[in-house]
């Protein structure tokens, strides 16, 4: 059996026993040897498939050895990071236990500190009875978005119609909650973290991005984006939209979200999503799963994603990477905290709920020179 890829410079052939004929079409006698095929091209970075053009600053990334991926806190999932005042990371996840020794009862939104570095850290489970929420999947509260302010903790709360803030003023032991929230679009918000305690962020503004849906299940055709100044998170009148360019090129504002216009777009793909700002190389990064998988228990276990760059936070976006079909799980929800990238921003460290545990795996990107 030999089979010829012009387009993609392929020719692979097979030698051995006989194909197995008795499966049930004439595919799946050839399936164990053309998957492969398959698999390895989808997962190479692939413009012709990303949504943006290839980005001229960072040339692609080459990821560490499957085996080398550090998992904890088995059994849970989402973990949006942001780098706090104490010098430690503060995360939250969803539908799990959280990390050794786990919580007594199974959580829909649980908080925790994770210390160290990302081949060596540790991470606490933080218990707050104000914090704290019940309910599996779309049935209880999830963080979507973490971010540290000033010493203040915020966290951006999704499967609450559409979306409400929460801030912790003691490291995540307790938590207030605004008594308003997002009822049009931002269904899965998260914010835009810089370093640590929001050291060396481009203004005075917080940004906050989602998927222009009502709920975190749903995909869309764009991505939406809103900020507030950084002292006024709690206070809905303070949010402004994104409204598109003006002919200069600089960002339009509006309060009315109903005049809201894309900040990113990938037509029926544009899904859960976390950005981080690498000062090394002065990019905004944006990873977005793609939302589709062929397992049963969704993208934590198999499925793609995007990253994407710009040189300011409502772009121009250009992709750093895409695959529709990473070597594993990409998770649901995956991003690169601050604290873990190098100071010239080459090397970073993806934060990811695949295989349903808090993941991580080093990126060493590839710079243009």
């Amino acid at each position: 059996l030999i089979v010829v890829i012009p387009s993609l410079d392929i020719v692979a052939a097979r030698a051995g026993k006989s194909l197995n004929k008795a499966r049930n079409s004439s595919y799946r006698a050839i399936e164990p040897f053309v998957e492969p095929i398959a698999l390895a091209v989808a997962t190479k970075t692939d413009n012709s498939r990303a949504p943006y053009p290839a980005s001229p600053v960072i040339k692609g990334i080459e990821w560490a050895p499957v085996d080398t991926i550090i998992r904890k806190a088995s059994g849970s999932d989402n973990w949006p990071v942001t780098w706090a005042d104490d010098g430690n990371q503060y995360s939250a996840y969803g539908d799990g236990w959280g990390f050794e020794p786990r919580t007594e009862k199974k959580l829909s939104l649980g908080i925790v500190k994770v210390s160290g570095s990302p081949i060596d850290f540790k991470g606490i489970n933080v218990r707050t009875e104000s914090g704290e929420r019940m309910g599996q999947g779309p049935a209880g509260p999830k963080a979507s978005g973490m971010l540290m302010v000033d010493g203040v903790l915020y966290m951006m709360v999704r499967n609450t119609e559409n979306s409400q803030v929460a801030w912790s003023t003691d490291h995540g032991k307790s938590w207030e909650w605004c008594d308003w929230g997002f009822t049009n679009s931002f269904g899965a918000p998260c914010f835009l973290n810089f370093g640590k305690n929001y050291a060396g962020a481009r203004d005075s503004f917080v940004y906050i991005y989602s998927q222009d849906a009502e709920t975190a299940y749903d995909a869309a055709d764009d991505t939406v984006m809103a900020r507030a100044p950084k002292d006024k998170i709690r206070n809905r009148s303070a949010y402004e939209f994104f409204a598109g360019l003006d002919d200069a090129g600089r960002p339009r504002w509006t309060k009315d979200i109903r005049q809201r216009k894309p900040v990113f777009v990938n037509p029926g793909r544009c899904y859960r999503t976390q950005v981080s700002y690498n000062a090394g190389l002065n990019r905004y990064l944006l990873c977005q799963v793609l939302p589709m998988s062929r397992h049963p228990q969704g993208m934590r276990f198999q499925g793609g994603f995007g990253i994407y760059d710009a040189p300011e936070p409502w772009g121009p976006w250009t992709t750093v990477y895409y695959t529709e079909d990473w070597d594993v799980g990409p998770g649901e929800t995956n991003s690169f905290p601050t604290k873990w990238m190098s100071d010239d921003g080459k090397i970073c460290h993806l934060v990811f709920s695949g295989d349903d545990h808090f993941s991580v795996r080093k990126a060493t990107l590839k710079v243009a020179e």
